[in-house]
């Protein structure tokens, strides 16, 4: 059974893994917990929004419709990689779907077709909107791409999942479509790969974070990846013979 962090610390393993984030507004008590529990969590559900425009989707994501209110997911990812923060706890993303499909998902198996709808997926799963027009022609930059794996593999590396908890609203709902540009199975395979054991590196006299990022990741930039993902608690708290984990290059 897995218990969804604090909002805080959801945040945190966010950036840990290198995703750029936006709170936006009071996301940490924003939720549909009135109409039902949020967990215990088994699963991260990937979406398309069929919108267009980061800063509409953004406020459709966190407000929804009259039919259904918000939030309609836990973040927007938009075109840039950039992830918006909009709720946390219960959401109105998963609907109804198949109990098989949560049960593969929980054992970690292979998926089944789904068929059915007949349990609540918004009690289970996280989920992410991400923009897109859903038509197969709006292109998926790898920057989203890439803030896709990262949200997922974060989320998998906090519950020890592996990369089979990850799936799309078309691997759970019938008649569901999204997120389409895409398969889910080669976004597990990235994720997969995310979550492999960490490179490590040796530091040497003279080295920095500036400079190992850039050597070893190509783009110095990155050295806040490398602080995170060791839990240093600044860029110069590194000494020669330190072993540090590198993230993904």
């Amino acid at each position: 059974m897995a218990t969804p962090p604090s909002a805080s610390t959801f945040a945190a393993l966010l950036r840990a893994e290198g995703v750029t984030v936006v709170e936006v507004g009071s996301w940490e008590d924003h939720n549909r917990n009135h109409k039902g529990p949020w967990g215990p969590v088994h699963g991260v559900m990937i979406h398309h929004t069929v919108t267009k425009g980061t800063a509409n989707t953004v406020a459709i994501c966190r407000d929804g419709y009259d039919e259904l209110p918000g939030p309609l997911c836990h973040g927007v990812i938009d075109k840039k990689g950039i992830v918006h923060l909009v709720g946390y706890g219960r959401a109105n993303h998963a609907g109804l779907g198949d109990d098989d499909v949560l049960q593969a998902v929980i054992a970690e198996k292979a998926l089944p077709a789904d068929n059915e709808a007949n349990t609540d997926g918004n009690r289970h799963f996280y989920g992410f909107e991400c923009e897109n027009l859903g038509d197969g022609k709006d292109p998926w930059p790898e920057a989203q791409l890439l803030a896709i794996e990262r949200v997922s593999a974060a989320i998998c590396r906090h519950h020890k999942w592996s990369e089979r908890s990850v799936i799309g609203h078309l691997e759970w709902q019938p008649g569901k479509v999204d997120p389409k540009g895409f398969t889910m199975s080669s976004m597990r395979t990235r994720v997969k790969a995310r979550l492999a054991p960490a490179v490590t590196y040796t530091v040497h006299d003279g080295d920095t974070l500036w400079s190992i990022a850039a050597s070893k990741l190509g783009d110095g930039n990155r050295w806040r990846e490398i602080a995170s993902l060791n839990h240093l608690p600044d860029a110069d708290s590194i000494t020669p013979g330190q072993v540090l984990k590198l993230p993904k290059k």
